[in-house]
């Protein structure tokens, strides 16, 4: 059980954070229109990109870094608390349907289990032993990549990941919104986006959640097309799992190829749905199996299997 001097040197501990501080200005915002909060509010979140911009050379090197790890056979693994944990589940769980990767090759662990993400689990969030359980339940290896995130910077479940997964030889970032932040400072690759106090004191949610939201974004974004899950801005690797991603993806065919619906209808079944394989048979005029093996002898990367095929 917490003891008072705990719970007072914790106190402490928020009481610095940039992502904790009391606003005076804000505090008697109940009292104003519905428009003049939602304005506020909109004028704070206008503030989040550019406080994202100052660190793109971190995030880029910690991408270049995951990419390569990735391109071997590791994985990414999101690790958080709350809100934090949420965000970084939503991105592994998008990875399959947007790119085709295997469900296991983007994870997402939030302290307490998934049923966390709908309902506080209690006292999850304070155990670093318990981010190392979780970790080696996946069976965690030097080729994976593990991002700690928490808009403090200080949560022991999201620090925790950091530390076991550095102690095993894997890649480490810690994605925080606090600089100087203990989170930072364990991982590889700090990355701390300083947004300033909240709109309501302390709920990080808010700034803070959009810019972790916008962060993890460019990491599944740009690590997917550096693998070669895209040509050019087109989602090539797309799981055409419902009728609107099946309309899509032969959107897709076309205006990559710019050929004609029977051609793409052709393409599509000849390659048993796969998007990029049937980009290959029109601009490459090879049948399914050779764009197969062209697919394969370039790890994924379309625009390196059309030079091949056009150079055979």
């Amino acid at each position: 059980m917490t003891s008072t001097a705990d719970h007072a040197h914790l106190r402490a501990q928020l009481d610095t954070l940039t992502t904790e501080a009391f606003r005076p200005e804000l505090a008697e915002i109940d009292r104003r229109s519905t428009l003049e909060i939602a304005r506020t509010m909109n004028d704070e979140d206008a503030r989040v990109p550019g406080a994202v911009a100052t660190q793109l050379p971190r995030i880029a090197a910690a991408i270049d870094a995951l990419t390569a790890r990735m391109a071997e056979g590791g994985r990414l693994i999101y690790a958080g608390a709350g809100t934090a944990g949420r965000l970084g589940v939503l991105d592994a769980s998008e990875c399959p349907p947007t790119f085709n990767t295997d469900p296991s090759e983007v994870l997402g662990l939030i302290a307490g289990g998934p049923s966390a993400m709908v309902t506080a689990v209690e006292g999850a969030e304070d155990s670093k032993a318990l981010a190392a359980a979780d970790l080696t339940a996946l069976g965690l290896s030097e080729r994976d990549t593990v991002v700690g995130i928490s808009a403090s910077g200080r949560t022991p479940y999201a620090v925790g990941a950091v530390e076991h997964a550095r102690s095993v030889g894997a890649l480490t970032v810690g994605l925080s919104c606090n600089a100087g932040s203990a989170l930072g400072a364990a991982a590889e690759h700090g990355i701390e986006i300083v947004v300033g106090p909240e709109l309501l004191t302390g709920s990080t949610r808010l700034k803070a959640g959009t810019a972790q939201k916008l962060v993890l974004n460019m990491f599944s974004t740009i690590t997917m097309i550096r693998l070669g899950k895209t040509y050019g801005n087109l989602m090539v690797d797309v799981r055409a799992s419902n009728d609107k991603l099946q309309a899509r993806s032969r959107r897709i065919v076309a205006l990559a190829t710019g050929a004609s619906d029977a051609e793409i209808e052709a393409a599509l079944a000849a390659a048993d749905g796969e998007v990029k394989n049937a980009i290959l048979i029109v601009l490459g005029e090879v049948d399914a199996p050779s764009a197969a093996r062209l697919l394969d002898a370039s790890r994924g990367h379309l625009r390196e299997a059309l030079e091949a095929a056009r150079t055979a």
